[in-house]
């Protein structure tokens, strides 16, 4: 996929995903999820296209593990979540992403989720969005309140 056919370099990407950008530094950006049954549901990417995980070098390379740890720790904090689970799958959208799930409401990620019955929405730019009919969304308001207790967090340092 190149970059000019890679919905997440799309400057519409978090809208029709529904989520919105907290925080960006040179390398990498996070974003989150407006809706869903996981509060402080999360997507750590590069800002550079890069495809996989194996693929990369450089910068994001040297800068993935702090990333990554500041992320998820912050969206602990904000979401009283023991554990943060990072998951990448790779195979919807050749652009890395990091999905930071924070395990609250305690047992929600589970294989179920996963496996259990999911409904799975293609949107217009070829990604897929995965709700599970198995769990209740969090209401919006609960949502906007933790993204904003993240944003703040995450401009701290």
């Amino acid at each position: 996929m190149t970059e000019a056919a890679c919905p997440l370099c799309s400057s519409h990407v978090d809208e029709e995903l529904g989520r919105t950008e907290v925080w960006r530094d040179d390398h990498w950006r996070l974003s989150m999820a407006r809706r869903g049954w996981t509060l402080g549901f999360s997507y750590l990417e590069p800002i550079r296209h890069i495809p996989f995980l194996a693929d990369l070098d450089g910068d994001e390379s040297a800068t993935f593990g702090p990333a990554i740890a500041r992320a998820s720790r912050v969206l602990r904090e904000v979401t009283g979540a023991r554990l943060v689970h990072a998951y990448v799958f790779g195979g919807g959208v050749a652009h890395l992403h990091v999905h930071l799930a924070p395990n609250v409401p305690e047992g929600v990620l589970s294989t179920a989720l996963i496996s259990g019955d999911v409904e799975v929405e293609q949107l217009p730019s070829g990604a897929g969005r995965i709700t599970s009919r198995d769990h209740p969304e969090i209401p919006g308001e609960r949502l906007d309140a933790v993204i904003d207790q993240v944003r703040e967090a995450m401009a701290r340092g």
